[in-house]
Formats: structure tokens, sequence, C-alpha cells
């Protein structure tokens, strides 16, 4: 009979394989997409819970009490500072408001607050926004 022309077997190529840092990649990018959303979420919850000054300021202005002229006067500087760096006009009130004031404070007996300083106070609450 014929005989059959056979090829002989060829020996294994080496194959490269890449599936472990293909697995690695996927693995640092799962973690820092984790660690992004998690930060997101912190940060957000955070940002929800934070105290707002100006706002807590703003509310300590709306119930000073003028029954005692004095701290009155002290609170109603210290409250109303936050507010003074709004616009050229709040800070032109706010020191026309501290010069009113000054006759209030640094002194042991005080007269009752007159009715302009409360005035040019409530003007100056209205000008701000909070």
């Amino acid at each position: 009979m014929n005989q059959i022309k056979l090829k002989d077997i060829k020996p294994m190529i080496a194959i490269s394989d890449n599936s472990v840092y293909v697995a690695a990649v996927l693995i640092v990018v799962a973690t820092l997409v984790v660690m992004a959303v998690i930060y997101l979420i912190l940060r957000w919850y955070k940002h929800k819970n934070r105290i707002n000054k100006r706002r807590e300021y703003f509310k300590m202005m709306q119930h000073i009490d003028f029954n005692n002229p004095k701290q009155a006067a002290y609170d109603i500087t210290k409250y109303g500072y936050i507010f003074r760096g709004d616009s050229p006009r709040n800070s032109e009130m706010y020191e026309n408001l501290v010069q009113r004031l000054q006759k209030y404070k640094y002194k042991k007996i005080v007269q009752d607050m007159d009715d302009e300083t409360k005035g040019y106070f409530e003007l100056y609450k209205g000008m701000i926004d909070v």
C-alpha cells in the first residue's frame, strides 16, 4: 500500500498569559472606585451636617436682648462682623453701626440704647443675605 506521509507533531509553543496582570489591574481599579464612592458619601454627609456659621450668627442677631445695652453692643459688634465683607455697603453700614455702639461699650454704667441705633441695627439686619 501507499504510505501516507505523516507530519510530525510539533512541540508546544509558549503562549504568554497576561490574566494575572489583567486581574490585578481590575482589582486596583475596583478598589479605587469603591474608595472614591466612600469619599464622596462622607463628603456629602459632612457637608450636609456642617454648621453654617453665618446662619447661626444671624439667628443670634435676631434674638439680641436690648435690656442690657452693654452686652447688646458687644453682641452686635461680634455677630455683625462676619457679614461686614459681603459688600462695600455692608462694610460702611457696619462701621457706622460700630461707631454708634462705642458709647455703650467700655463703661461701667451705660444708658439705654437709643431708637436711632436700634434702627441702624434693624437696617443692617435687613441688608444681610444668609
